[in-house]
C-alpha cells in the first residue's frame, strides 16, 4: 500500500566485517602486495650486504646479530606469504 513496503533497508556493516570486507576486495590488495614484495626485497638485499660485511669484518658477535636479522626477516617474509 506504501512506499514502505517495497523499501529495503541495509544495515550499516560493523567495523571489523568493514575491515575484512576491505582487505578481501581485489582492487585494493595488488598495489598493496606489490609494494610489500619490494620492500622485502630491498630488506633481503640489504640484509645481504650486512651478512657480507659482518662476515669480512672479522667480528663473530656482528655476524650473531646480522643472523638474527636475517632469521627475522625471512620468517616475517614466510608467515607472510603463508
Amino acid at each position: 500500500m506504501g512506499e514502505s513496503e517495497n523499501c529495503v533497508t541495509f544495515e550499516k556493516p560493523s567495523a571489523a566485517e568493514a575491515v575484512l570486507l576491505g582487505a578481501l576486495a581485489p582492487g585494493v590488495n595488488r598495489p598493496t602486495w606489490l609494494v610489500l614484495k619490494c620492500v622485502m626485497l630491498a630488506l633481503g638485499a640489504c640484509l645481504a650486504i650486512m651478512l657480507y660485511a659482518a662476515f669480512y669484518s672479522s667480528s663473530s658477535a656482528m655476524a650473531f646479530h646480522v643472523l638474527v636479522l636475517v632469521l627475522l626477516s625471512s620468517m616475517l617474509f614466510i608467515l607472510l606469504n603463508w
